[in-house]
């Protein structure tokens, strides 16, 4: 089931709230002992996230559950990044980075519980089952129960949670079945604003495809924080005329980024902006 996006966080009558995670949206079944874990584009996600295999035995079989993976940082904030990175591991390399950062699946909704299909039961019938599964069976890592609720004042406090990495809040509503591809949920997205260095590119500097952005540390080092998606054309062709050749001396100079999963770019240095 699939949200639509929303202006405002509002909790209406008849509603319930839940976060929304910095995350792979993914499904989890379990038959006969045996995991499947799937991404909603019916991508096999069991081989780079062992760990979640690992705790099949602790769900009831021929059960199914919605939810996120995700990966927290040992802050506690959700690490996106990490999370990207993990997905080209398989083997030996999948199990070390397992050990190294473990993911979690926070379980959001209950599709099959035992071999009864409960996608058409109303919400709150099929959120009852999944706290009850949770509380019935001691469940512990890798599966995390996905808060809810019906009250506006713990909407407004999650909307806080984005120094965590917390993206938004969901609505679902109470008397609603479960509609598969239908946007039946809500989904406000939180925007946080801040301002960046570009440090570098990826693709050529004319028309770049995405920025690597940097912040001046309290050293006045400047530390690589991260990257923006792939931008549109229209942006590229706008940001093209803001950026500039490096000077000598950039502070990545001899640095090597990765593109990003699944990609055989390379990052290029050689053009920064602000």
């Amino acid at each position: 089931m699939l949200s639509a996006p929303v202006a405002a966080p509002v909790l209406r009558p008849g509603w319930a709230a839940e976060p929304k995670w910095d995350g792979f949206r993914a499904l989890v079944c379990v038959d006969a002992g045996r995991m499947v874990v799937r991404s909603r584009r019916g991508t096999d996600m069991l081989p780079a996230f062992p760990e979640i295999g690992a705790g099949a035995a602790q769900l009831p079989d021929a059960t199914a559950l919605d939810g996120e993976l995700v990966v927290w940082d040992a802050v506690g904030r959700l690490a996106f990044e990490r999370l990207q990175n993990r997905l080209q591991q398989r083997g030996a390399g999948a199990a070390r980075a397992a050990s190294e950062w473990p993911a979690h699946f926070v379980a959001f909704d209950l599709l099959r519980l035992s071999g009864t299909d409960t996608m058409g039961w109303p919400y709150r019938r099929r959120r009852a089952a999944l706290e009850s599964v949770f509380a019935a069976r001691h469940l512990s890592a890798p599966w995390v129960l996905c808060p809810s609720t019906t009250n506006a004042d713990t909407v407004r406090e999650w909307l806080s949670w984005a120094a965590v990495g917390m993206e938004g809040i969901v609505f679902k509503r109470l008397d609603d079945a479960y509609h598969p591809a239908a946007r039946g949920w809500h989904k406000y997205k939180s925007h946080e604003t801040t301002e960046a260095i570009v440090g570098a590119v990826t693709g050529p500097p004319a028309a770049p495809h995405t920025l690597l952005l940097g912040r001046y540390d309290d050293d006045g080092h400047l530390r690589y924080t991260g990257r923006t998606t792939n931008l549109a054309r229209a942006a590229s062709n706008t940001l093209t005329g803001l950026l500039a050749p490096a000077r000598r001396g950039h502070p990545w100079t001899g640095w090597s980024f990765s593109a990003g999963w699944g990609c055989r770019r390379g990052r290029r240095r050689g053009a920064g902006g602000r």
